[in-house]
């Protein structure tokens, strides 16, 4: 917001300067992002009036004048402006007189007439840019007093950055306010008396949308001139605040606006219809605005309605054919409270800013409207005329915002502040805030004031009195911090320990977001039902991922576009799983996921180029499950997955529990995710690779092992990994180590049979096993074997 210093003095004037006024703003939380003078550097100028013009008799677009100064002679200075005219008051330039841009005015003679001094454009003052024609000054202007002195424009625009929850500073009422406050001074608030009603014309008004718009004031005013101009002081209030006077009439209903904070909107009454109705638009209902645009309505969008037609977007902009304009006698003045998430985000939706969808949208004063109503018919009968009906209020009591009331507990301000502030203290802050105070026990019982809606909870309370009091009058206390030893189990196995086996093994970890495409995870996951956003960022990012591959792959596919052809990425992060027992039905579990793509490793002269395949990812996935030191209690069982190719895929099991899933991405998904080669996958739940096996010290044999090959026949179906732990079971006291280092199919062996070979290692800690104890174990196994998968011990 853009305020004059010196209106914002009327109502309230701290002994300090114009840089320590902003300091203190700043230090406030009112942040002031520039201070700036309100015209150019000049002096010599005076009010003058014009007692006579005639045409300059050797120049067409040349007129002489004699001008009055209050001096003892009149003036002759020539000047060029199309309205120059006997009788009006202007700034004159005198001889010696210096203007912006280091211009100084000496006497000359311009087609040879004598010219001393200048008639001044605004736009020559540095006051506008308005450069057509001199400036005119009121009637009332007195002749001879320096220009300067009687505008006033020794004075600066200073402009502040409001966060949204200080709409309440929107206006010169708010701002005088809060510096009242930080000084400890009382503020002069102008005192606005109703206006008594002249004539008995009337609209009425029906709020067929009460939530949104719980309080709307109407008012006609007949006969008015709209066609004056406004006061040359009201002008320069609108222009120091970087607002263009248009008319009159908009330019009072701006006036109040800077003024009170709150926004109005004036009709012609003669395009009035019927009654006012403030309702929702109907269904692509048009309305050509101001601006000339025409806008198409949705059913959200809160209009300002005559029995006819939509005449305004509510607390946004007006309609074209309702606009006052120079032609119009009579209006129809509004003033209204309009609920912020009625007009939020509708503004933005057409394109559209303006200064009263600023303010609806962060919040108005629900009791000012009423203020705002008759300070701006008094100046509107003041300055155009006319004559005022009474006030209508339609109002809506149960959808009026209720002041807050708080609990505010000395020892929690104490504690949060760390700082004590006299009793004293904190309730002149609290009252010169508008805040009600009553003393009880605990400390105080505090009524938020109407205009303060961003106040709702005791920090807020115990914000506003630090802020107020100073945050340079809080001493600075280093905080007091005790070590302690945490306890941590070993049996857990830590998230970064985790990771670390996936950074080692080669991958990147990646952060994606957990809103993804819900087209995409559909396919993925077609059994599941997400859950889909209410708002999203957009329509890409609309359903809660059900599991970290929709991120992933697509992470794999932005980076091939990018010229990153060997990828391997993994992630660590919540999936959100529907499930009726957990909380809001939605269960969130950790999991951790991986995608490599490419080739094995770089082009080699010696091992030339392998693409990844599942073992390589399978491979990746036991490391990782070794890191729990309870590798063996993991299994991987052939098994189908919808995102999965068929024949190509696993799930993990640890005991009779699923962990997750590994393989190769399903060839449809490759175009859907933008991939080029196969992608291999993998995702397990996190919850079970957290506890690991703590390492126990044992006795460690003096005794030699022995070694022991067998190769079997059995038939191509039967998984090796099944074959190996059933020798585990068997030789669980005597083995030591279990390897397959064979596998055979061709000569010698049957079409429908396959050949392992594998190699057991046999040790005993307190003895060296014998021949005939070895033996026993080895037919044990192969007896094992043959019954449970009609393996045949291979002898060629």
């Amino acid at each position: 917001m853009k305020f004059s210093e010196q209106w914002l003095r009327e109502w309230v004037n701290p002994e300090l300067s114009t840089e320590q006024l902003a300091e203190q703003l700043s230090m406030a939380g009112l942040e002031v992002d520039g201070i700036e003078p309100v015209a150019g550097v000049f002096h010599g100028v005076v009010v003058g009036e014009v007692k006579a013009c005639e045409q300059h008799p050797n120049a067409d677009k040349l007129r002489v004048t004699k001008v009055d100064i209050g001096a003892d002679e009149l003036l002759d200075i020539v000047c060029g402006a199309a309205n120059c005219r006997t009788g009006i008051k202007v700034a004159v330039a005198t001889v010696g007189a210096e203007l912006p841009g280091d211009f100084k005015i000496k006497k000359s003679k311009l087609r040879g007439e004598p010219s001393h001094g200048m008639l001044c454009s605004a736009s020559e003052l540095e006051l506008s840019d308005d450069h057509d024609g001199i400036l005119e000054l009121p009637a009332a202007a007195p002749v001879g007093t320096d220009f300067r002195e009687w505008l006033g424009l020794n004075d600066h625009a200073i402009e502040i950055d409001l966060t949204p929850n200080r709409a309440d500073c929107l206006g010169i009422r708010g701002l005088a306010r809060e510096v009242g406050v930080l000084n400890r001074i009382d503020v002069n608030v102008p005192e606005f008396a109703a206006v008594a009603a002249t004539i008995d014309d009337q609209r009425a008004i029906h709020l067929d949308a009460a939530d949104a718009c719980p309080r709307y004031l109407g008012r006609v005013i007949r006969n008015i001139n709209a066609n004056t101009q406004a006061p040359l002081w009201l002008q320069e209030r609108l222009r120091r605040a970087g607002v263009r006077s248009i008319d009159a009439v908009v330019d009072i209903t701006n006036y109040v606006l800077l003024e009170l904070g709150h926004p109005m909107h004036a009709f012609d009454l003669s395009q009035l219809h019927g009654d006012i109705h403030v309702r929702m638009a109907k269904p692509e209902e048009k309305l050509t605005l101001l601006d000339g645009q025409e806008v198409t309505l949705q059913d959200d969008v809160l209009v300002i309605a005559d029995e006819q037609k939509a005449v305004a977007m509510a607390g946004i902009f007006g309609g074209e054919q309702t606009g006052v304009t120079t032609e119009s006698k009579d209006i129809f003045l509004e003033s209204a409270f309009f609920a912020p998430d009625a007009i939020m985000g509708r503004a933005r939706r057409f394109g559209l800013h303006t200064d009263a969808s600023h303010r609806y949208e962060r919040g108005v004063d629900p009791e000012l409207q009423r203020t705002a109503m008759e300070r701006a018919t008094a100046l509107i009968l003041e300055i155009c005329g006319g004559e005022a009906g009474p006030v209508v209020e339609a109002v809506s009591v149960d959808h009026l915002p209720k002041p807050a009331n708080i609990n505010l507990r000395a020892e929690r301000l104490s504690r949060v502040l760390g700082a004590d502030i006299a009793v004293t203290d904190v309730e002149a802050i609290l009252t010169r805030l508008g805040f009600t105070v009553a003393k009880d026990a605990s400390g105080w019982q505090v009524q938020v004031p109407t205009y303060r809606f961003d106040i709702a909870i005791e920090e807020d309370l115990i914000e506003e009195i630090a802020r107020v009091y100073g945050y340079n009058n809080i001493a600075a206390v280093a905080p007091t911090a005790e070590l302690r030893m945490t306890r941590v189990e070993e049996i857990h196995l830590p998230l970064r320990a985790v990771q670390q086996v996936m950074l080692a093994q080669g991958y990147q970890e990646a952060i994606t977001y957990s809103f993804v495409d819900p087209k995409h995870q559909a396919q993925l996951y077609p059994e599941l039902a997400a859950l889909t956003l209410p708002h999203p960022i957009s329509i890409e990012m609309s359903s809660m991922r059900l599991g970290l591959w929709p991120g992933l792959v697509s992470a794999a596919g932005y980076n091939q576009k990018r010229q990153q052809q060997n990828i391997r990425l993994f992630e660590t992060g919540l999936r959100f799983v529907p499930d009726n027992s957990a909380e809001n039905g939605i269960a969130q579990q950790p999991m951790i996921a991986g995608v490599i793509m490419g080739t094995v490793q770089g082009e080699h002269w010696r091992d030339g180029v392998r693409a990844v395949d599942f073992y390589d990812l399978k491979g990746h996935v036991e490391t990782l499950l070794r890191a729990t030191g309870r590798f063996d209690e993991f299994r991987f069982v052939a098994s189908a997955h919808t995102a999965l190719h068929p024949g190509q895929s696993a799930a993990i099991y640890r005991g009779e529990t699923l962990v997750g899933y590994c393989g190769a991405l399903h060839p449809q998904f490759e175009k859907l995710f933008g991939l080029k080669g196969r992608a291999f996958v993998f995702e397990l739940d996190l919850n079970l690779l957290r506890e690991r096996l703590v390492p126990q010290a044992g006795v460690i044999s003096k005794f030699p092992s022995i070694r022991r090959d067998i190769a079997i026949l059995v038939d191509r179906q039967v998984a090796a990994g099944e074959v190996l732990e059933s020798i585990k079971k068997i030789g669980a006291n005597q083995l030591v180590d279990l390897n397959l280092f064979d596998v055979y199919t061709g000569e010698n062996v049957p079409a429908e049979s396959k050949s392992l070979a594998i190699a057991l290692t046999l040790q005993a800690a307190d003895r060296t096993l014998e021949d005939q104890e070895v033996n026993s174990l080895m037919e044990q196994v192969i007896n094992a074997l043959r019954n449970e998968f009609n393996a045949v011990l291979r002898d060629s």
